[in-house]
């Protein structure tokens, strides 16, 4: 790890990046962003990363108002519009000095995100503040590298479909305790993986992540999501067949009831067990033994949920399978963007189970939740624990983290 120095009155330059086409694909259920942009928009896909950042500097803005620190000598450095100012609160606008460096063009790509990077560095920024997925920590690593400035900081608010890098906060909110904590000089920066998938397999059923490269981000457990990690499922065959056969009971024992699968190996092993082809990428339904949908996007569970309701009314049941990603422990809110807050309502907390293997269990430390609703994320914050199956009719409570 390496130290970063601070005194109260020293100047502080930081730089702020939106990607304003990052997470446009997720309610869509198109696996990602990257080169989707205007077809998404074009479905109806609304802006995340922005609200995103807004949310993180909001609360920054909170704990700035707390703080015995002064936040008066940082200057600021962004693009002005859409890829910058255009997201930043009116309260956090009197925190320093906001310096515009370029402007948004009409339609962005990665080569502007380059530039702006370019830019701050010009600038002499001492960190950059960016809201994207990992496509976005590519670019933004990359152009670091090409200037041979890969040793600036960077701390992602967590705005994409898939995020798999090491760099970002576990939710807008922890990325606004991190860069507060870097500041007042608690946190060390360290180096961390930049991951990414690969959007074209991703979109055809393939699960392919690479390492790129490596950043230095503050480092923090509480704060920062850790680097996605690939479980190895060597001897744990008894352990899925014993899900399955726990799962296949529930089935057969409640034919009425709506299964929502969620994405991953596990579920989608579990599933062909049980005699279902489930999605590795997306969010499939079944109803009793037979498939109702496949790969929906939020529009479409929100549809059969609705459906299902009004058939059964108040003996409509539901149960959403939900397997967490390994290493990073989200359950909710990285590749199932689909679970939209108002598919999560609409579902009830209490209908999802958690569905660990004993290797994934060994990685986690908790269930993490983002749902992209500060309310929602706090009822589930409020219940503490969730309950996981972890084997044949034995299941376990996990801690929740919504922070």
């Amino acid at each position: 790890m390496f130290n970063v120095s601070l005194t109260s009155a020293m100047e502080r330059r930081i730089g702020v990046i939106v990607n304003p086409d990052a997470g446009l694909g997720g309610r869509l259920a198109m696996k990602g962003s990257d080169g989707m942009a205007e077809i998404a928009r074009a479905k109806g896909a609304e802006d995340r990363a922005g609200p995103r950042m807004k949310e993180a500097l909001e609360h920054l803005n909170s704990i700035i108002e707390l703080s015995p620190i002064s936040w008066d000598q940082v200057k600021w450095f962004l693009p002005e519009g859409r890829m910058g100012d255009s997201w930043i609160p009116a309260k956090m606008k009197n925190v320093g000095e906001w310096n515009n460096i370029c402007l948004t063009p009409e339609s962005t790509s990665a080569s502007d995100t380059i530039q702006v990077v370019h830019s701050l560095i010009e600038e002499k920024v001492e960190l950059i503040l960016y809201a994207g997925g990992d496509g976005t920590t590519r670019d933004i690593i990359g152009a670091l590298e090409d200037i041979d400035s890969a040793s600036t900081p960077i701390l992602g608010v967590p705005a994409g479909v898939k995020m798999h890098s090491g760099s970002f906060g576990a939710s807008p909110r922890s990325a606004a305790e991190a860069l507060a904590a870097w500041f007042s000089g608690d946190l060390l920066v360290a180096q961390t993986e930049v991951m990414d998938l690969d959007e074209t397999l991703y979109r055809e059923g393939e699960w392919v992540v690479k390492m790129y490269a490596e950043a230095m981000s503050p480092g923090s457990p509480r704060w920062m999501q850790g680097s996605k990690q690939r479980i190895e499922r060597i001897s744990e065959n008894e352990i899925i067949e014993a899900l399955a056969d726990h799962l296949g009971e529930i089935i057969e024992d409640n034919p009425e009831t709506m299964v929502i699968w969620g994405s991953g190996g596990t579920l989608r092993t579990i599933g062909e067990s049980i005699g279902f082809s489930i999605t590795v990428l997306g969010i499939d339904i079944t109803i009793g033994n037979e498939k109702i949908g496949t790969d929906l996007n939020e529009k479409q569970l929100i549809k059969s949920i609705e459906k299902h309701k009004a058939q059964f009314k108040e003996n409509a049941r539901i149960l959403t399978l939900l397997s967490p990603m390994g290493g990073q422990g989200f359950l909710i809110g990285r590749g199932n963007l689909q679970l939209s807050p108002t598919v999560i309502r609409s579902i009830g907390i209490d209908n999802i189970l958690a569905i660990v293997t004993p290797a994934k269990l060994a990685t986690l430390n908790s269930l993490r939740i983002d749902t992209g609703d500060q309310d929602l994320d706090l009822e589930f914050q409020e219940k503490k624990y969730m309950k996981a199956l972890q084997g044949y009719r034995t299941t376990r409570l996990i801690r929740i983290s919504a922070e």
